[in-house]
């Protein structure tokens, strides 16, 4: 007669809860600190250069009152912007490259394109920093000793620290989220569904301008700029940035990664 012996069933290790799944699609989409912090720190870095350079040309070339209004002027400079419109391209890349990876090892669309939002948000709340912390470099230096403008143009100017934070913070999203929606209209309908959205788009500005022009209201809408003030835009800006990452979310839901 044999004894039966029990054997103990193999342990599964649970899965992990959702905010850890979330929070491993950040640390991927995190690996490549050289596109995602490094190259837009250079970046940066080269565009503040190139005005110091410029300003300094103006400043060794001009005295007196010629010089006072020429350095004034650069308050209207847009150097800055385009690191804003890299934050797009970052979240193309960032999409793009981490997206098939990510579905190859079982993460939920949903769970990778909330873990992109909040990789965004990261993103997006570190440069915020960043580039106010430069901006009151600026000012403590008077214009990196020349008395120019970059980080504090006049799309910051009169703002305190956390009123420049938000600016700066609001563009980074915007920036972001479309980028993202951009890239995942090129996972569910590649070129085509960019063409798409782009003639969509260009319709929508040639109309909102044909309704402004046709109805004299360009005046008011340059009154509502003034009166709301860079922080007020901001703020608005707010909207289109949520229903771009809304409609990225419902892309990428449906989305499936070709070679």
């Amino acid at each position: 007669m044999t004894t039966a012996h029990h054997v103990p069933a193999p342990s599964l290790r649970p899965a992990p809860a959702g905010g850890q799944r979330i929070w491993r699609v950040v640390r991927l989409n995190m690996v490549n600190k050289w596109t995602v912090i490094w190259v837009p720190a250079m970046i940066m870095g080269f565009i503040t250069l190139v005005n110091w350079l410029v300003w300094w040309i103006i400043w060794a070339s001009t005295s007196g009152t010629d010089r006072a209004d020429a350095m004034e002027g650069t308050q209207w400079s847009g150097g800055g912007f385009y690191i804003f419109v890299y934050m797009l391209v970052v979240a193309i890349q960032v999409v793009s490259a981490t997206f098939p990876f990510a579905l190859g090892y079982s993460v939920t669309r949903r769970d990778f394109s909330l873990g992109a939002g909040l990789t965004f948000l990261l993103l997006a709340a570190g440069y915020a920093i960043g580039f106010t912390l430069l901006s009151a470099v600026e000012e403590w230096t008077n214009g990196w000793g020349l008395g120019g403008h970059l980080f504090t143009s006049v799309y910051f100017a009169g703002e305190n620290v956390w009123g420049r934070l938000f600016i700066v913070f609001s563009a980074m999203l915007f920036f972001f989220a479309v980028g993202a929606f951009s890239a995942g209209l090129f996972m569910r309908w590649r070129v085509n569904g960019i063409l798409a959205a782009g003639a969509v788009l260009a319709l929508l500005i040639v109309g909102a301008i044909a309704v402004i022009t046709f109805t004299q209201s360009w005046p008011a809408v340059g009154d509502w700029f003034v009166a709301s003030g860079p922080i007020g835009v901001s703020a608005w800006l707010l909207l289109p940035t949520v229903l771009a990452a809304v409609a990225g979310y419902a892309v990428l839901g449906r989305a499936t990664p070709r070679s």
